[in-house]
């Protein structure tokens, strides 16, 4: 499957990621290829005693830091292993495609809840430990950790690397991203919806998103992301939908139930990777409360002689809260389409050729999508996903 002993040599990539070629020499690389196969069949059971070693060690990190919903699901326990090991699988072969959007996505919500250097060697310490205890130390110690340490300390620095400049462009010192706003307006779009304006204007891309911190019932000060709706420049707007009875919707439904205008929120500078470009065709395509991201770009696109073409899909018409908004929106872009399906119609996609198609959505709807746009290169297809383990699908 991996083929002979080759480091890669590949080199710079367009997300200005620096992967080096010497990062590995030609034994560590055959070491990674013939262990592979056994670190990744055990991803699960590996990912488990990391984060249960880790949060023993750092309680702080799963309260304040992590999202726990997500650890309750599983999602993020799988993302952070899995990435290792594709990063490894880039690095020892030479037919595996550039790891850039996952690095790109990774460092971005790094930066968005404020992961700073000195962190790296906390993870790196759990997650090998934990490797060697599921894999047992016959085999995983001397030439294969130190192979696998290799791998960890080459994505580690270019992670770094790419974190430091983006808090360098935001005039920050790594992990300082938060500040204090106030809600300026609070509008309910249906019993579960609200949409929230904040008094601040900040520097963004159309397509970003910013953190928000909730201090919880139990003294946890958790982390969501909301994609942001205004256009750049314009009091920032995120919409929240509150999910009752699910550990991921924690943040959500304090903010829906108890977040009042007058009242203080702390948020983060924004970030994301999933931004608009300026393409002549944009295809924008959403499920659910996936179409937030897309609200923000086409209220950027305003005046625009771009074509636009916006397909969404939703449970139903009245769950589909942001359809007067995206309206409104496209009667402002001259060349705009907007097609939606409400279950149980499924979108059927138009897309020309030379299209750049933004999508965003759940894991089923986005491996639906994606079949409808095998005609497209890789570079015209850009997602913004819900879970931290969908990189897989991109």
């Amino acid at each position: 499957m991996y083929g002979e002993a080759n480091v890669n040599q590949k080199g710079f990539h367009m997300q200005g990621f620096q992967i080096s070629p010497q990062a590995l020499n030609a034994e560590q690389a055959e070491t990674i290829k013939a262990t592979l196969p056994a670190v990744g069949a055990a991803i699960e059971d590996i990912t488990k005693n990391f984060y249960q070693r880790m949060f023993t060690a750092h309680p702080e990190l799963l309260a304040n830091t992590f999202n726990r919903g997500n650890q309750a699901q599983g999602a993020q326990q799988k993302a952070l292993a899995a990435s290792v090991a594709t990063f490894a699988t880039y690095l020892v072969s030479e037919n595996t495609k550039s790891p850039d959007s996952l690095l790109s996505r990774i460092g971005h919500k790094h930066v968005s809840v404020g992961i700073r250097p000195d962190q790296y060697p906390i993870v790196h310490k759990h997650l090998f430990d934990a490797i060697e205890e599921v894999l047992t130390p016959e085999v995983f110690q001397g030439e294969v950790r130190a192979a696998w340490d290799a791998v960890y300390k080459e994505m580690e620095r270019v992670l770094i690397d790419f974190e430091s400049d983006l808090y360098q462009e935001r005039e920050v010192a790594p992990g300082e991203v938060f500040l204090n706003t106030v809600v300026a307006k609070r509008e309910e779009l249906d019993p579960n919806t609200v949409r929230f304006q904040l008094d601040t204007t900040l520097d963004f891309k159309p397509g970003q998103y910013i953190s928000v911190r909730q201090t919880l019932s139990d003294g946890a000060q958790q982390l969501r992301q909301y994609s942001l709706v205004n256009a750049p420049g314009t009091p920032l707007e995120f919409v929240v939908r509150k999910v009752n009875d699910d550990p991921q919707g924690e943040v959500s439904t304090q903010l829906c139930q108890h977040l009042q205008v007058g009242d203080e929120l702390e948020i983060s500078l924004p970030a994301g990777d999933l931004t608009l470009g300026e393409h002549e065709r944009i295809v924008l395509v959403s499920s659910g409360i996936g179409a937030t991201p897309m609200v923000g770009m086409l209220a950027a696109l305003q005046g625009s002689q771009q074509q636009v073409a916006v397909y969404h899909q939703d449970k139903s018409e009245l769950a589909d809260v942001l359809r007067p908004q995206r309206e409104r929106y496209l009667k402002g872009i001259a060349n705009s389409s907007h097609t939606v399906a409400y279950r149980p119609e499924r979108l059927s996609l138009e897309v020309a050729p030379d299209a750049h198609v933004y999508l965003c959505g759940g894991t089923d709807f986005l491996q639906a999508m994606r079949e409808q746009l095998g005609h497209l290169p890789a570079e015209q297809l850009h997602f913004e996903l819900f879970h931290p383990n969908d990189w897989l699908l991109a």
